[in-house]
């Protein structure tokens, strides 16, 4: 399978990742036949991946009606759920983790999205996470906001691998690897071998376009309508410069010398939104090398379609990239406004998602639970 489209995209340097993740995958070989056929070599979930995989389907029952017996609160239930699936994803991936040395072969487990201001509760639940699935390629899901900037450099100094995410501004993306290389710093000078720490900085694409294409749609003149569409390229094309610039400065290369990874960009949020806008925008507008791509099943097998890969399309892109964002603020857009915006919904979308696996998993432990029939 190395004529692909998705095959392509691994050897221009792009990390392929699945963003779904549910016990059905897992238990019919699902997961096994995209690593085999699809070039994709790591898996990313959240709350709303979560909550429709247990909303479909009868994977669950066994273990739901295990745990109904056992009486166990429903937090505590979803806990075991979804550190159930992960470990099992793990063990999957695993061979592409030792085959990579813990580049790629990863599976992302976030926090509780009600703990997003919370940088001790954050802290505390991340520990307990790697703790419980127990594999060296999970990746622990924090989200970037202004407290979890200090839970990233908090878990890093444990030596706790770790998917930021929720990053929009490029503000406040520089301010994540700052939390990251801070960490491993901690880490370093309380001797923690640094070469076993690895993380990704998923910075959101579609959604910004969805954000800021309203705002021009609602300008309405011909000017602000012909740049729907190209903010979310954009915006993550100076991430990735912004990537580059971070980890070429004396502090970062001192780190890497002493063995440390880089924190590569993942893009995030890059099912196409807008029909007018070609389906595989977010894949091939933004390859480069280091980068990962993690991707709804949808995108990806629309990449593997028709995906046209055309090599490294960022670098070289800065300047047109900065043009089409500062034309964007011509037309009366502030990019602050939009970001700020866009981290608070997706907090407030998490919790809502959290809430509904919540609901679910409630439903299925009262079903389950044991009769006086059945204790007979």
């Amino acid at each position: 399978m190395t004529d692909t489209n998705t095959a392509q995209l691994s050897a221009a340097g792009v990390s392929i990742w699945l963003d779904d993740l549910s016990r059905e995958r897992i238990n019919a070989g699902g997961l096994e036949k995209l690593i085999a056929e699809r070039n994709v070599v790591g898996v990313t979930t959240n709350p709303t991946i979560f909550a429709s995989a247990l909303a479909k389907g009868e994977a669950y029952d066994d273990q739901v009606a295990l745990l109904a017996k056992t009486g166990v609160s429903v937090t505590d239930a979803v806990f075991e759920i979804t550190t159930d699936d992960v470990t099992r994803a793990c063990d999957i991936f695993r061979g592409i983790y030792d085959d990579t040395k813990g580049f790629d072969g990863r599976v992302s487990i976030e926090v509780e999205p009600g703990l997003a201001h919370d940088a001790q509760g954050t802290i505390d639940q991340a520990v307990k996470l790697a703790a419980k699935v127990g594999r060296p390629n999970a990746l622990i899901k924090i989200p970037a906001t202004v407290e979890g900037l200090e839970a990233i450099t908090a878990v890093i100094a444990k030596g706790i691998s770790v998917n930021v995410t929720l990053i929009f501004s490029l503000e406040r993306y520089r301010a994540v690897i700052n939390a990251y290389l801070t960490g491993l710093e901690q880490a370093k000078a309380a001797g923690i071998d640094i070469s076993e720490i690895h993380s990704v900085a998923s910075f959101f694409v579609s959604r910004v376009d969805s954000e800021i294409d309203k705002r021009l749609e609602a300008v309405g003149t011909d000017e602000a309508k012909a740049l729907k569409g190209k903010a979310g390229v954009a915006n993550a094309q100076l991430a990735y410069e912004a990537y580059v610039q971070a980890f070429d400065t004396e502090r970062a290369k001192g780190l890497l010398a002493a063995g440390a990874n880089r924190q590569r960009p993942l893009w995030a949020s890059t099912g196409v939104k807008d029909p007018a806008v070609l389906d595989t925008t977010y894949v091939v507008e933004l390859v480069a090398a280091d980068v990962v791509n993690t991707m709804p099943e949808k995108t990806l097998e629309a990449t593997f379609d028709h995906g046209e890969v055309r090599g490294d399309s960022i670098s070289g892109s800065y300047a047109s990239a900065n043009e089409v964002m500062d034309a964007i603020a011509a037309q009366g857009v502030s990019y602050d406004e939009v970001t700020e915006l866009l981290e608070k919904e997706g907090v407030e979308k998490f919790i809502v998602s959290w809430n509904e696996l919540l609901d679910t998993v409630t439903a299925a432990l009262e079903s389950s639970k044991p009769t006086a029939e059945d204790a007979k």
